[in-house]
C-alpha cells in the first residue's frame, strides 16, 4: 500500500499517463469525422509504422515521458534510433497497435470513472441518476457520498498499472536490439579503455617530471653549489618541457580535436629518460642490446612508458641509488629490467600502487608480462612484451 502511494506521488506516474491520452485524441477526431469506417486509425498506424522515421519520434516521445530519467543515458532500454532493419520496422507498426488499444482503454476508463463520480456526487445531493454509467437507475441516496471515493481510487489504480504496461511494451518494442546493444558495450568498453590509457599516460609523465623536479630541487638546495645548482635547473627545465609536451598531447585526445596528437616517445628516446634519471643523481648503469628500431612502434612506446615509470619510483622512494637498467630485443620479445638495491632490507614502493599496476597493464595489453617486487635483496621491474602479436 505504502508503494502505491508513492507511485502516485511520483511525477513519471502522470507523464505516463499523458503519453497514453495522447493517440486518443487523434482517434478521437478521426470519429468526429467519420464513425462508419473506425479501422483507418488502425491501418494508418501500422502503415505508418513501417516508415524508418517512425522509430526515432516514437523512441524520443517515449523516453522523454516513459523513462525520463534514462535520458540521454547511452544504455537507456528505450532507444532514439530510426528504424535500421525490417524487423525494427515491424516492431514499431506493432508499437503503435499496443499504444492504439492502450489509449483506448486509458480513455475510456478516464470517462467510466470520472462520469461515475459525478452521478454518485449527484446522487449524495439529492438528484436521480437514472443515466448513471455504471450504476443506472442509481436514486438520491445520501449514502451515496460515501461510495465517492471509490471510482477514484479505481482511477488511480488504472493510472499506475497502464503506465506500467505501456513502459514494458515501450521497452520491449522501441528498445535497442541484440545487436544495438553489443555495439553499444563495444564503443563503452573503447570509451573506458581510452580514459584508463590516458590515465596512465598522464600519472607516468606528470609523475615522471614532478618527481626529477623535486629531487633535482632539494639536491640543489642541499650542495650548495652555484655549478650544481645550474645544472639542475637546466634539467628541471628540460624535464618539464617535456612534460608539457605530453600533457597537450593527452589533451588534444581529450577536446577531441582535429589535429593528430603529437608522436609518442618510443624506447628510440630512452636516453633522455636515463640522463635525467643521472641528473637527478642516480648512478644509472644502462645496456642496450639488440635491434630497437625494429621493435613494433606499439611495443616500442609502451615500453618508454614501464621504463620511464620504474626509474620514476626508484627516485620517489630510494633516492641516489645505483640502478641497473638492461633492455634487450631477442628471441622474438622484448625484455626490459630495472633493478636497484632495497633500502634497510625493506619494500618501499608499495605493491598496490598505480604506477606498478599500470606497468602490468600495458604489458598484459600487449599480451606479455611484468613482475614488480623485491628479488635476492634489489628492488624489481621485469617485463617481457612479444614482438610478434602486434599487426
Amino acid at each position: 500500500m505504502l508503494s502505491f502511494f508513492r507511485r502516485l506521488a511520483s511525477p513519471v506516474t502522470y507523464t505516463r499517463w499523458l503519453h497514453l491520452l495522447l493517440p486518443g485524441t487523434v482517434v478521437s477526431v478521426w470519429l468526429y469525422i467519420s464513425t462508419d469506417m473506425p479501422w483507418v486509425p488502425v491501418a494508418l498506424a501500422a502503415g505508418v509504422g513501417l516508415v524508418p522515421g517512425m522509430r526515432l519520434a516514437e523512441g524520443v516521445q517515449a523516453q522523454l515521458l516513459l523513462t525520463p530519467r534514462e535520458r540521454g543515458d547511452p544504455e537507456a532500454s528505450i532507444s532514439v534510433a530510426s528504424s535500421s532493419s525490417w524487423s525494427e520496422r515491424w516492431r514499431t507498426a506493432l508499437w503503435l497497435e499496443v499504444r492504439l488499444v492502450c489509449a483506448g482503454v486509458a480513455g475510456m476508463s478516464t470517462v467510466w470513472l470520472l462520469a461515475t463520480t459525478v452521478d454518485l456526487i449527484r446522487s449524495s445531493a439529492g438528484f436521480a441518476t437514472s443515466d448513471a454509467w455504471l450504476v443506472p437507475g442509481l436514486g438520491a441516496q445520501w449514502w451515496s457520498a460515501v461510495l465517492v471515493p471509490v471510482p477514484l481510487v479505481v482511477l488511480l489504480a488504472v493510472v499506475v498499472v497502464c503506465g506500467d504496461v505501456i513502459t514494458a511494451a515501450a521497452r520491449w518494442l522501441l528498445g535497442p536490439t541484440p545487436v544495438q546493444r553489443l555495439t553499444a558495450l563495444e564503443a563503452r568498453t573503447e570509451q573506458l579503455l581510452e580514459r584508463n590509457r590516458i590515465a596512465r599516460e598522464l600519472h607516468d609523465s606528470i609523475g615522471h617530471a614532478l618527481t626529477v623536479a623535486v629531487v633535482q630541487a632539494g639536491a640543489a638546495r642541499a650542495a650548495g653549489d652555484p655549478a650544481f645548482t645550474e645544472r639542475a635547473l637546466a634539467a628541471i627545465e628540460e624535464t618539464g618541457r617535456n612534460a608539457l609536451d605530453d600533457l597537450e598531447r593527452v589533451l588534444r585526445v581529450l577536446r577531441e580535436t582535429d589535429a593528430p596528437p603529437g608522436q609518442r616517445p618510443s624506447l628510440s628516446e630512452a636516453d633522455r629518460l636515463l640522463d635525467s634519471a643521472r641528473g637527478s643523481g642516480a648512478d644509472v648503469d644502462a645496456h642496450v642490446s639488440g635491434p630497437l628500431d625494429q621493435v613494433p612502434a606499439p611495443v616500442s612506446r609502451e615500453g618508454y612508458r614501464i621504463l620511464q615509470e620504474a626509474l620514476t619510483n626508484v627516485l620517489r622512494h630510494s633516492g641516489s641509488v645505483p640502478v641497473k637498467v638492461r633492455i634487450a630485443v631477442a628471441e622474438g620479445k622484448l625484455d626490459l629490467k630495472v633493478t636497484n638495491p632495497l633500502i634497510s632490507g625493506t619494500v618501499v614502493v608499495p605493491e598496490g600502487g598505480s604506477g606498478l599496476r599500470g606497468i602490468r597493464e600495458r604489458a598484459s595489453l600487449l599480451g606479455g608480462s611484468a613482475r614488480t617486487g623485491p628479488y635476492k635483496g634489489e628492488w624489481m621491474v621485469h617485463a617481457s612484451l612479444p614482438l610478434d602479436r602486434i599487426g
